[in-house]
């Protein structure tokens, strides 16, 4: 799932892939700014087929973050 996420991060925010670990924060190492962010849920709503509700987006601020959520809504890696 990590290789799939990245993909989806390269392409929502044109950074290079090979940088980024778990532990890479969206706003911090990446530059992402609120709109980035939004578009990367978007992307990743899609991706995944789960809605990931406003109250969770908080919770959301690296990727490894992002892929625990996953799982933790059934997703498959």
């Amino acid at each position: 799932m990590l290789e799939r996420v990245i993909e989806i991060i390269v392409e929502q925010l044109s950074v290079e892939g090979a940088s980024i670990t778990e532990e890479t924060s969206f706003k911090d190492d990446l530059g992402a700014d609120s709109l980035d962010l939004y578009e990367l849920v978007m992307a990743f709503e899609e991706e995944y087929g789960v809605e990931i509700p406003p109250e969770d987006l908080d919770g959301l601020t690296t990727v490894g973050a992002v892929i625990e959520y996953m799982k933790s809504k059934g997703v498959e890696a």
